[in-house]
């Protein structure tokens, strides 16, 4: 398994740690980690990113040490690069990559520019629109860089040399189909995230009447419109996070008594959060990857509440495990967080019946390990066969 660390922890950093462990309980598994660094190295990794003979070398001691049947790779940006492909493949070992984001579309990674999505990448032969718009680190070269080291890859074959790729979801699997960038369909898996629940309370805790927000405080996690939506309703929220918009949180919570700021929860924090609310706000106006938030307020039995975009529309299913409202209207989200009060508590419990059977249909760590063990499986059975 293969993965780069961002300077800032991430979901995606979560998600590989978890899968590692999960494998290791049953199978031999070597990693193989970078890390982005800041400053000069950082700028040495972004710029070798196009093609690393540092990490390549390193790779390939470490393919002659171990003899892997199979390389997994998670993050390749920056400090690797797609170059980890053609080592693979020169070593003559099948690679399975999952496609967390959305960066081999569009520099930008989250398809979001100035608040609003912007998908003009998807079907572009290059993204000269997202370099002019500087959509990664507000900066006219590193956009181009990050475009240039995927097209010219793109163009060498090497995004062609990937035996499966695997989307988090249908609608991301839809997305990449769609595009220009030339993935064939049959190598594509949907494979969900997972979460790794925490046995059952003794004494459950009574859920309270409030709503819940947990996530980053920041523009394409739909704070404006949680905000907006909360003093319209009047509903008591309760917001756990911290980011570049907390300072509008910190005023919103001084104006109107029912908006309340928790501040960063730790895991179980969070999870007690989840259990004692109403029903967990998800008001994220891009297209998201797959939302652990999510995955943990399912794995608590809590419906969701969330605009009907991307992850969220295929997770979540309007009158069965949660509701949707159309993303970024903040009018909606009132109505709905309205609609939801006004429900019976029999027919919220039926919600969070429905978000906790969700959880284990789909997102256990026993389903998660056998679907990835079952991939593995098809990709080594395909190559003896050739």
């Amino acid at each position: 398994m293969i993965h780069t660390y961002y300077q800032q922890a991430g979901g995606e950093d979560a998600v590989f740690n978890q899968e590692r462990k999960l494998l290791e309980e049953s199978e031999f598994v070597e990693v193989l980690e970078f890390r982005n660094q800041p400053g000069l190295k950082g700028a040495l990794q972004f710029l070798l990113s196009f093609w690393n003979p540092f990490a390549a070398r390193k790779l390939k001691q470490k393919i002659s040490e171990v003899q892997p049947d199979i390389i997994h790779l998670h993050n390749v940006h920056f400090a690797i690069g797609p170059i980890a492909i053609r080592v693979a493949q020169k070593a003559g070992v099948p690679v399975v990559m999952t496609l967390h984001n959305y960066r081999l579309l569009c520099p930008s990674a989250t398809l979001l520019y100035d608040g609003d999505l912007f998908t003009n990448s998807l079907h572009a032969a290059f993204p000269w629109q997202a370099i002019r718009k500087k959509v990664y680190r507000n900066s006219h070269f590193q956009t181009f860089w990050l475009a240039f080291t995927t097209w010219f890859h793109k163009k060498l074959g090497t995004w062609q040399l990937i035996d499966r790729y695997i989307l988090l979801t249908a609608f991301s699997k839809q997305l990449f189909s769609d595009s220009s960038f030339g993935i064939d369909p049959e190598k594509m898996v949907i494979k969900p995230n997972f979460k790794i629940n925490a046995p059952p309370d003794i004494c459950p805790v009574k859920r309270g009447r409030h709503f819940l927000f947990v996530g980053r405080l920041s523009t394409e996690k739909g704070i404006q419109v949680l905000l907006e939506a909360a003093t319209l309703s009047g509903c008591e929220l309760h917001i756990a996070g911290d980011g570049p918009l907390k300072k509008d949180v910190l005023l919103a919570a001084q104006q109107h008594t029912n908006i309340r700021l928790l501040g960063n929860l730790d895991p179980a924090g969070v999870e007690q959060a989840m259990k004692s609310c109403t029903a967990l706000i998800f008001p994220s106006i891009w297209y998201e990857g797959m939302p652990m938030t999510i995955l943990e307020a399912l794995a608590t039995g809590t419906p969701i509440i969330a605009s009907n975009l991307g992850a969220m529309s295929a997770i979540i299913h309007h009158g069965s495990n949660g509701l949707h409202y159309k993303a970024g209207n903040a009018g909606e989200l009132a109505e709905k967080l309205k609609e939801w009060q006004e429900m019976d508590d029999s027919r919220q419990s039926m919600y969070q019946q429905n978000a906790f059977a969700t959880y284990l249909s789909e997102y256990t760590p026993e389903r998660n390990k056998q679907h990835l063990i079952d991939i593995y499986k098809t990709i080594l059975y395909a190559k003896t066969i050739d």
